[in-house]
């Protein structure tokens, strides 16, 4: 999925797809040659890339770039994940709820995707005003359910102390 994301922003070699992997996620996913072309010759038999040969310092590069049937399949995908992950949210939300009886804030609105590296554009500001609002709001939600969380239990407590029996302390 990555690959076809990267090769949906612009064409490129290989070898410039491994090195912007390894960027894009900080050195977790170091690709290498056996791993990400036959992911590319697989895309290109599927018809979702196009590679085209060209001639760089001496050099033949084939260089992909995405067709717009690969544009069509990574729309779908896209789609498709943040449904999942809006799921897996909504899951969590109420597992916390039922099971843990904790009351949560509601999940911010963009919940974080394992494509999330390859979406972001590098080159643009993604701390917007929007987002960093909302994020705020989110984490003061989180916190005044914290401190209600923490009056309850304080209030367990002091009544757990009330009804436990008094011991006599030795000089």
């Amino acid at each position: 999925m990555g690959v076809i994301i990267l090769l949906n922003k612009k064409p490129s070699h290989g070898y410039e797809i491994m090195k912007e992997i390894e960027n894009r996620t900080k050195g977790f996913w170091a690709p290498t040659p056996g791993g990400v072309y036959p992911i590319l010759r697989d895309l290109e038999k599927n018809g979702y890339i196009k590679g085209e040969w060209h001639t760089h310092k001496n050099r033949q590069l084939k260089i992909y770039k995405i067709t717009p049937s690969g544009e069509s399949i990574l729309k779908q995908a896209i789609i498709k994940q943040s449904e999942i992950f809006s799921n897996m949210s909504n899951l969590f939300t109420e597992f916390t709820r039922d099971v843990l009886n904790i009351e949560t804030a509601p999940p911010p609105p963009n919940i974080p995707s394992p494509f999330s590296p390859f979406l972001e554009d590098k080159n643009k500001d993604h701390e917007t005003l929007q987002h960093l609002e909302t994020h705020r709001k989110h984490l003061i939600a989180s916190i005044n359910t914290m401190r209600q969380r923490f009056r309850e239990i304080d209030q367990k407590i002091s009544e757990i102390k009330k009804q436990a029996p008094k011991t006599k302390e030795t000089p």
